[in-house]
C-alpha cells in the first residue's frame, strides 16, 4: 500500500511538472508581450507572442494562448451566509432536475461569461471609467483530469462583493435581466441586445457534475476588490476578499467522481462546438480558439458570398454537397427573426424520407443552441430542410431548454413556412428548370404537407408548388394549379384529374374519353398518392377537384330504349342483356347501366368515390371477405351498348351461355382493373386462359 502511495505521488508529481513544462515551452521564459490584432468586429484583441521567435511560432502562439492561471486564492476573513430567500429544496431542484442533460451546464456558463463580456463592452461603448478597458474580450476553458476540474475565465465586467452576494446568493436572479432593465430605464445608446442571460439559473446547473463550485472574481470598476466565493451546493455559502485576480471572473468547478467525463478536452470541445460556438467572442479551450465559424445568419444576406453559404451549410448539415436552394432573411414584425435554410443538392436518402426522421433545422437565441432538432418552429414535412433560426422572441422555460407551446411558437412557425413556401414559389417562376429537378427528388415531402396540414390556406398554399402532367400539354410537359385555373373555360366549375400508372394508359382510359366530348382538360396523376393527395386537398381557390370517373358518374346519360342508336342493340337486346348481365353478375356488380358516354371501349366500371375506392382497396379490403368488399365498393358495370363485343355478348348469351358467362366475368374483371378496384390483376390470367380456350374450341 504504501508502494502505490509513493507511486501516485510520482506520477501527480511527474504530470504537474509536464504541464508546467508546457506552460513554459508554449509562453517562454521571458514574460509575454503582445501583438495588436484587428478582430473582424472591430474589436482589438491582444494575442500573444515570444521573444525571439520565429513568424511560423508566433503565429501558431496568436492561435494558441491561454490566460488562466493558478495565483487566485482567498486571504481575506472567510464569512459564511446562507442563500437569501430560496431554500436547500429548490438549489436541488435547479440543480438536478431543472435540466435534462447535465452537459448543459457548459453552456450555461460560456452564456453567462458571454454576458460578462458584452456587459463590459457596453458599458466601455456608454464612456463609464473601468480598468483595463483595451483587454482582449475572450472566455478561456482549461480541463484537468488529474485534480478531475472544469475551469472558465472570462474578461469580462466582473463581479465586486454586493454583486456576488446578489446575482450567485440569490436563486433566480438575473444580474443580465437586471442589466437590460437599467439600460431601458436609461435609455442611453448602443445595442444591449446580445446579452443571453434572462433567468439567472443558469450558473447552478454547474452544481448537476460539482461537489463544490469556486469562483473568483474582481470588478472592472476602479479601485475594486477580487473577492472569491464558494459553495457546494447545500444552501450555504463563503464569501471572502482574495488576490491574484485579473478583472473579469473565472469559475472552477470541482467535478463529481461520476461526472469526470467533462474534464476531457475532446468532450468539452464537442459540447461547446454544439451549443456555443457561435458565441460573440473568442472562446479558447486549454489555449487554443475552438469557435472559428461565424453565425452567418446574422450577417447582411447581400454581403455573404456562395463559398461562404457552402462551407456554412456543410457545417451545419455534416454534408459534403452543396446547396441546391438559399433562403436567408431577417424579420423584426411580427417577430424578430433571423433565418437561414438551405435545401440540399443531393436527393434524398431514405432515412430522410421516413416520417420518423428528425427535422434539419437548429433554433438558436442569441447565437446560443436551444433545440438541435427545431420540429416546433419547423413542420415534420419539411424535415428535408438544413440551416439555423434565431430568435429572441422565443418563449423558454426556465432551463432555456424546452420551448413553450404557444401563440407565438405557432406563429413562428407559420412565419418560417410561409416565407420559406412563398420563396419556393419564386424559385418555380424563375428557374423553372432547376425547381422541376427539385420537385422531383423533393416533392414527396410537399404532398406530405398537404396530407398533415389540417388548415385548407395551408393546404392551398403548399399545393401551389405541385406539378402535373395535363391532358393538353405534351409528354414531360408540366403544369400547376394556378396554370391549369388560368385556362379553365368560362363555364367550367371543376378541376380534373384521372390517376392513372402512366400518360400512355391515361390518354387510353374510358373515363377519359367520356369527359372528351365536354373538352375540358384533365391532370394526370402517375404517382399512387397522387391522388390522396388531391383527396385531402379538396378544392384548390374555390373550385372542386374532382375525379373524371367521379365527374363521369354524374353525367346524364339516359339512354333512350325507343330511339336506339343506329349500329347499337335494339330495345328488346339492350333490356334483356342488362337483365341477364344482373343474374350473372350478382352480389358483384350492384346495378347494370346501359351509357353511351364511351366510344372505343366495350364496358367500364364507376363508383361513388374512385378516389376513396382505391385508397381503400391499397389498404384495407385484403382484410374483408368478397362479399364485404362488394358491399362496400357497390361498382356499377356500364356496357357501350354500340360496342361490338357486348354485341356479340348479347347474341352468346342465348347460343352459348357458358362461353357468354364467362365473357361477362372477363369484361366485369377487366372493367375493376381499369378502375384500379382490382388488388391483383394476374388473378385474371386463368380465367382469361379458360374464356380462350372456349372461344377457340371449335378453330
Amino acid at each position: 500500500m504504501a508502494f502505490y502511495g509513493i507511486r501516485s505521488r510520482l506520477l501527480s508529481t511527474t504530470f504537474a511538472f509536464r504541464n508546467l513544462m508546457s506552460i513554459y515551452s508554449r509562453k517562454g521564459w521571458q514574460r509575454t508581450l503582445y501583438t495588436q490584432n484587428q478582430h473582424s468586429t472591430g474589436e482589438t484583441y491582444r494575442l500573444p507572442s515570444r521573444v525571439y521567435s520565429t513568424s511560423t511560432e508566433r503565429e501558431r502562439n496568436e492561435d494558441s494562448h491561454s490566460i488562466i492561471k493558478d495565483t487566485e486564492k482567498g486571504s481575506g476573513v472567510t464569512e459564511k451566509r446562507e442563500f437569501q430567500a430560496e431554500t436547500r429544496m429548490l438549489l436541488d431542484i435547479v440543480a438536478k432536475s431543472l435540466y435534462s442533460e447535465s452537459e448543459i451546464f457548459i453552456r450555461e456558463l460560456i452564456s453567462n461569461a458571454s454576458d460578462a463580456l458584452e456587459k463590459f463592452r457596453y458599458m466601455s461603448m456608454s464612456n463609464e471609467a473601468l480598468e483595463r478597458t483595451d483587454r482582449q474580450l475572450a472566455i478561456h476553458l482549461r480541463t484537468d483530469k488529474t485534480y478531475r476540474t472544469f475551469t472558465i475565465q472570462d474578461t469580462g465586467i466582473g463581479m465586486n462583493r454586493e454583486e456576488m452576494i446578489d446575482n450567485l446568493g440569490t436563486i433566480a436572479k438575473s444580474g443580465s435581466k437586471a442589466f437590460l432593465e437599467e439600460v431601458r430605464e436609461k435609455g442611453t445608446g448602443g445595442d444591449p441586445s446580445a446579452i443571453i442571460g434572462q433567468f439567472g439559473v443558469g450558473f447552478y446547473s454547474a452544481f448537476m457534475v460539482a461537489h463544490k463550485v469556486d469562483v473568483f472574481s474582481k470588478s472592472s470598476r476602479p479601485g475594486s476588490i477580487p473577492f472569491k466565493w464558494t459553495s457546494d451546493g447545500s444552501g450555504t455559502y463563503e464569501i471572502q476578499e482574495a488576490e491574484g485576480v485579473e478583472e473579469g471572473t473565472k469559475i472552477v468547478v470541482h467535478l463529481k467522481p461520476e461526472c469526470r467525463q467533462f474534464s476531457d478536452e475532446d468532450t468539452v470541445k464537442g459540447i461547446v462546438k454544439k451549443y456555443s460556438n457561435f458565441v460573440g467572442s473568442p472562446i479558447f479551450l486549454n489555449g487554443s480558439q475552438i469557435n472559428r465559424v461565424e453565425a452567418l445568419w446574422l450577417k447582411d444576406p447581400k454581403g455573404v458570398e456562395a463559398q461562404m453559404h457552402e462551407d456554412f451549410y456543410r457545417f451545419v448539415s455534416g454534408s459534403y454537397d452543396r446547396p441546391r436552394f438559399v433562403l436567408h432573411f431577417a424579420t423584426d414584425a411580427p417577430l424578430n427573426l433571423r433565418c437561414l435554410l438551405y435545401v440540399p443538392e443531393g436527393k434524398p436518402g431514405l432515412f430522410e424520407m421516413s416520417r420518423d426522421a428528425q427535422v434539419g433545422v437548429s433554433l438558436y437565441s442569441r447565437k446560443v443552441l436551444i433545440k438541435n432538432k427545431a420540429d416546433n418552429i419547423i413542420p415534420q414535412w419539411l424535415r428535408f430542410l438544413k440551416g439555423v433560426v434565431d430568435s429572441e422572441d422565443i418563449p423558454l422555460n426556465l432551463s432555456r431548454e424546452l420551448l413553450q407551446e404557444g401563440v407565438v411558437i405557432r406563429k413562428l412557425r407559420t412565419v418560417v413556412t410561409n416565407r420559406l413556401l412563398r420563396f419556393l414559389q419564386e424559385r418555380a417562376q424563375k428557374e423553372s428548370e432547376t425547381y422541376l429537378k427539385f420537385y422531383k427528388d423533393y416533392g414527396m415531402f410537399l404532398k406530405e404537407g398537404i396530407i398533415i396540414e389540417n388548415e385548407q390556406l395551408h393546404k392551398e398554399e403548399i399545393s401551389k408548388l405541385l406539378r402535373f402532367e395535363s391532358s393538353t400539354k405534351a409528354s414531360g410537359e408540366a403544369t400547376s394549379l394556378p396554370d391549369y385555373l388560368s385556362r379553365m373555360q368560362p363555364a367550367q366549375k371543376d378541376i380534373y384529374y384521372l390517376a392513372a400508372p402512366s400518360r400512355e394508359l391515361a390518354e387510353r382510359s374510358p373515363y377519359l374519353e367520356a369527359l372528351r366530348e365536354k373538352a375540358v382538360e384533365v391532370l394526370f396523376c402517375f404517382e399512387p398518392y397522387d391522388e390522396m393527395v388531391l383527396l385531402q386537398l379538396r378544392q384548390f381557390d374555390g373550385k372542386p377537384i374532382t375525379s373524371v370517373e367521379k365527374e363521369m358518374r354524374q353525367m346524364k346519360d339516359d339512354v333512350d330504349l325507343n330511339s336506339m342508336p343506329i349500329g347499337s342493340l335494339t330495345k328488346s337486346e339492350a333490356e334483356s342483356l342488362s337483365l341477364w348481365l344482373q343474374q350473372i353478375l350478382k352480389g358483384r356488380a350492384h346495378a347494370v347501366k346501359l351509357t353511351q358516354k364511351l366510344d372505343s371501349h366495350p364496358c367500364v366500371v364507376t363508383v361513388e368515390e374512385m378516389a376513396a375506392a382505391r385508397h381503400f382497396v391499397r389498404t384495407q379490403s385484403s382484410q374483408l371477405t368478397p362479399e364485404a368488399r362488394w358491399s362496400i365498393l357497390q361498382p356499377r358495370f356500364e356496357i357501350n351498348i354500340k360496342h361490338p363485343l357486348i354485341k356479340k355478348l348479347s347474341t352468346l348469351k342465348d347460343s352459348n351461355p357458358d362461353l357468354a358467362t364467362m365473357l361477362a366475368d372477363q369484361l366485369f374483371a377487366m372493367g375493376m382493373v381499369t378502375a384500379g378496384l382490382e388488388e391483383d390483376p394476374r388473378k385474371m390470367v386463368s380465367s382469361l386462359n379458360e374464356l380462350l380456350t372456349k372461344a377457340l374450341e371449335n378453330h
